[in-house]
């Protein structure tokens, strides 16, 4: 059994308190310090949001240790040091131990340890990060995207597990497209050279429809150069940034109207994926062999902006246009050597602010997160608020006394509750309030953080196509050559 090491010992330590030590105080004497720990030990298995409470009377809470294999446990000690509760909600299916040692007022000490079970759970929340991957270098405009495998019905449970970390301070929030997708977004774009993490808290969450969370999400990520670009259907330029310093004018032909799909979409835009090449077919708009204007082209140095098909890429047929006037099917067209540089530069996440155009980018087409105006971002959060995100992370929102209310009144009954799952004993153990000294807890067996694929431009043999993307000017790019499969690679069109 893996050792999850306790420990407010260590906050303790530079207040001149010792941890750990044994011998208990002699109970008869009103002097002696009382410890309570609750989950008390034995009894049948417990639901996974059951929290670890520990409370100390005449004395303080000196240290705490969790013993179990999965996730570390966190916990938060209360201001007067004599309260300690975990924070997160704990592993199903999993056996805990915890000891807990408390000083008293008269010197002595008191260790209790109790053991106890988490029950399995017959349904478990899937839940995937679509941005950004682990150990990814991301743009300043990088949302963070999860997506769920079921519908959430407790998005505030849910929304409460989700935390961001960021050494440079920052302001966000998390807002709900529906109830599968949750995104955060900053207030203002992410300070360059940023390290962030995020870890979805969901182990023992329970998201509600019969689900719980079984698995925890996270990634660790670094926000790199700001690369911001700004491009005029007008003026027919892009204007390249790196850390605010201009690197490339930028000669580009845009969307040539007269319909909706062939009107590139004004707005912020932020860099999705890199290919190269792309497959770009007009059938997937409903335009397929036969159908005038149909085409299915190879395209390079393709950087995806949206998802109807609006890519930065190269366009050597339409270089005579750029610069001067609008030919596309909706795509920005660079010229190779232009179109090569803006795809090397580019990290995911990266802002493309287009102007000029009739037709506006809508916030959930790809990754369309910053035409929402602030205020109504920060509505599309269960809570309804913004979160100060920093070193420390983003405090976990705490549950009202509705909240606390509604959720005992929707609680399952023990026939309802996931297999082996019990309803949740009321605790002995008050609730402490957030505390000004967080006791992280360390784990000597830690789980593995999901792993995704870096990014990468798609190998030369392997095109995905790109639905809705537009590929011809006047004389089109060059046929995609013989033997050159195909994969689905852009999202839905239709925007």
């Amino acid at each position: 059994m893996g050792l999850v090491g306790a420990t407010v010992a260590a906050a303790l330590a530079a207040a001149g308190l010792t941890g750990c030590s044994g011998g208990g105080a002699e109970l008869g004497r009103d002097t002696a310090v009382r410890l309570d720990v609750s989950p008390a030990s034995g009894g049948d298995a417990l639901r996974p949001d059951t929290a670890i409470e520990i409370a100390a009377d005449r004395g303080t809470v000196e240290n705490v240790t969790v013993r179990h294999k999965g996730n570390p446990v966190v916990g938060d000690l209360s201001p007067d040091r004599t309260r300690w509760k975990s924070r997160w909600g704990l592993d199903p299916g999993t056996d805990y131990s915890v000891t807990a040692t408390a000083l008293g007022h008269d010197g002595r000490t008191r260790t209790v340890t109790t053991d106890f079970t988490i029950a399995k759970v017959r349904k478990a929340l899937e839940a995937s990060l679509e941005a950004p991957y682990d150990k990814e270098t991301v743009g300043v405009g990088i949302p963070i995207i999860l997506r769920f495998g079921q519908g959430v019905g407790d998005r505030r449970a849910v929304e409460r597990s989700l935390e961001v970390t960021s050494a440079n301070p920052v302001e966000g929030a998390w807002h709900w497209f529906d109830d599968q997708t949750v995104v955060f977004r900053t207030k203002q774009y992410w300070p360059a050279h940023t390290k962030v993490s995020f870890r979805a808290h969901l182990s023992g969450v329970r998201a509600g429809k019969g689900y719980w969370g079984a698995k925890d999400v996270r990634a660790d990520f670094r926000v790199g150069d700001s690369h911001i670009s700004k491009a005029s259907a007008v003026t027919h330029m892009m204007y390249v940034r790196s850390n605010g310093r201009l690197v490339r004018k930028i000669p580009v032909s845009m969307g040539r109207g007269g319909v909706e799909k062939y009107t590139t979409t004004n707005g912020v835009h932020l860099t999705m994926e890199k290919d190269d090449p792309v497959i770009m077919d007009s059938s997937t708009t409903g335009c397929g062999p036969g159908c005038p204007g149909y085409y299915r082209e190879t395209v390079y140095a393709a950087v995806r902006i949206s998802n109807s098909g609006e890519y930065v890429h190269s366009a050597p047929w339409s270089v005579g246009d750029q610069g001067n006037s609008n030919v596309s099917h909706g795509c920005v067209n660079a010229s190779p050597e232009n179109a090569r540089f803006f795809y090397n530069l580019s990290y995911r996440g990266d802002p493309v602010r287009i102007t000029g155009t009739s037709r506006e980018l809508e916030p959930d087409n790809g990754w369309g997160y910053w035409q929402e105006p602030w205020q109504k971002w920060v509505q599309g959060s269960a809570f309804k608020q913004a979160l100060s995100v920093g070193p420390q992370g983003s405090a976990p929102v705490q549950a009202s006394p509705d909240d606390v209310a509604k959720a005992a009144g929707e609680a399952p009954a023990p026939s309802a509750a996931p297999s082996g799952v019990p309803s949740a004993a009321p605790s002995a153990v008050p609730t402490p309030a957030p505390s000004a000294i967080p006791s992280a807890v360390p784990s000597a067996t830690p789980s593995a953080a999901p792993v995704a694929p870096n990014v990468s431009p798609a190998q030369p043999n392997r095109a995905p196509v790109a639905p809705g993307a537009e590929p011809t000017g006047r004389s089109g790019p060059r046929p995609a050559p013989a033997g050159v499969p195909t994969a689905q690679g852009a999202g839905p069109p239709g925007h």
